[in-house]
């Protein structure tokens, strides 16, 4: 009896530490959002390189998706989240390094990398190192590893950058420290996959959509797009917005604000549980449809209120809808097409966040910056809208993945 306390103590360690590190890499990909305004101060670019800048990430995790998608589970969990880690840590170096916008592509890149190969790697790598029985509490440690990541890093960046010395140095050198540690700590850790192949035996994927999946996918896709569309925007153009119109030059302020939605997103994913995911689906549109709105508000009026508003309700609803859409879409591929059908989803994400985003900073020139946001936010209204009449009218049925 005591074995097994002492075992399922190891088990929750080992899925924590394993979650510490997912963290460590997520953090990394949003390391820079508060930071945007001083690299415009500093090499005189446009708000369109801004968001270039921040698309390419986008570029990054979906050629991983496409070309390696199955690493991990060809080569194992953890050589797959050691090259994660590789893939951050040159990020991290580029940033150091940055003397031209160059640079900033470079690194952005690499994080986009280093996101992909972690995003389902760390996600199994989590659940499997959990003790038995513990699937449901491995599914909230990897939820909230993946998402609360993605917030830390902002905040990490906007406070060091505000009240320590060398604020376009500083956060990267901490975010390399923290990715030294998590080498260490995947070094440590027991690998999960038992038939391990050869690098050579990663193939690439093709994005798939059999017939049975095709009802589902339709608003699940449309959800998820206008959800990281709606991030990607936030969070490339939103420090911008705070110091120009709002006159907030406090990094620490826009790297809270760009923080609190992804944290937000995480208390979505988790209401799924309690709402159950066929009604969570639906009423993600609609949440989201009430961010968008006050994220509109926020662009006309002007106020910080708006714009707080709009981070919290926009992630609560980009948090429903995108688990539940990868949840009804997993539910209903069949099993040996389900990662395939999966990773498609993700590929229709992470477009969402790199092609609206490079087009509010084509049109910031023409429109100014606000005017850009207002038409980004009627086409995702537009979008995310016909997908909640399509759901009224065609409701999800989830039956067990």
């Amino acid at each position: 009896m005591e074995g097994e306390r002492e075992g399922e103590r190891q088990g929750w360690l080992r899925c924590l530490l394993a979650g510490a590190v997912f963290v460590v890499c997520m953090a990394g990909t949003t390391l820079p959002t508060p930071l945007y305004p001083l690299y415009q101060e500093k090499f005189g670019f446009s708000e369109l390189t801004v968001t270039v800048v921040y698309a390419v990430y986008a570029f990054g995790v979906i050629g991983v998706l496409l070309l390696a998608g199955n690493a991990s589970d060809t080569i194992g969990r953890r050589p797959t989240l050691l090259w994660g880690l590789g893939f951050s840590a040159a990020s991290a170096v580029c940033f150091l390094c940055a003397s031209t916008v160059d640079w900033l592509y470079a690194g952005r890149l690499l994080s986009g990398l280093s996101a992909g190969l972690f995003t389902g790697a760390a996600t199994a790598y989590v659940m499997e190192l959990a003790p038995r029985g513990g699937a449901s509490r491995a599914t909230f440690v990897a939820t909230a590893a993946n998402m609360g990541g993605l917030g830390c890093g902002p905040l990490l960046a906007g406070i060091l950058a505000e009240y320590a010395p060398e604020p376009l140095l500083l956060p990267f050198a901490v975010h390399l420290a923290l990715v030294v540690l998590g080498f260490l700590v995947l070094l440590w850790l027991p690998e999960t996959v038992r038939e391990r192949r050869p690098l050579s035996a990663v193939r690439p994927q093709r994005p798939a959509l059999p017939a049975q999946v095709r009802a589902v996918f339709v608003p699940a896709a449309i959800a998820s797009f206008v959800g990281f569309a709606l991030f990607g925007v936030f969070t490339s153009v939103s420090p911008a917005f705070l110091a120009r119109f709002l006159h907030i030059d406090n990094h620490a302020v826009s790297g809270l604000v760009v923080a609190l939605a992804f944290f937000a997103s995480t208390a979505g994913q988790l209401a799924v549980d309690r709402v159950g995911v066929a009604r969570s689906l639906p009423l993600g549109c609609a949440v989201l449809f009430a961010g968008l709105v006050l994220l509109g508000v926020a662009l006309y009026t002007d106020l910080l209120v708006f714009v707080v508003l709009s981070a919290v309700v926009g992630g609560v609803g980009q948090g429903l809808a995108f688990r539940a859409a990868l949840s009804s879409v997993a539910a209903a591929a069949p099993p040996d097409r389900r990662a395939a059908v999966i990773s498609t989803l993700f590929v229709v994400a992470y477009t969402g966040i790199s092609i609206p985003v490079i087009g509010v900073g084509l049109l910031a020139d023409p429109l100014g910056l606000e005017g850009a946001g207002l038409v980004f936010i009627a086409c995702m209204l537009l979008l995310v809208a016909s997908a909640a009449v399509y759901l009224i009218r065609r409701p999800v049925r989830v039956g067990n993945p």
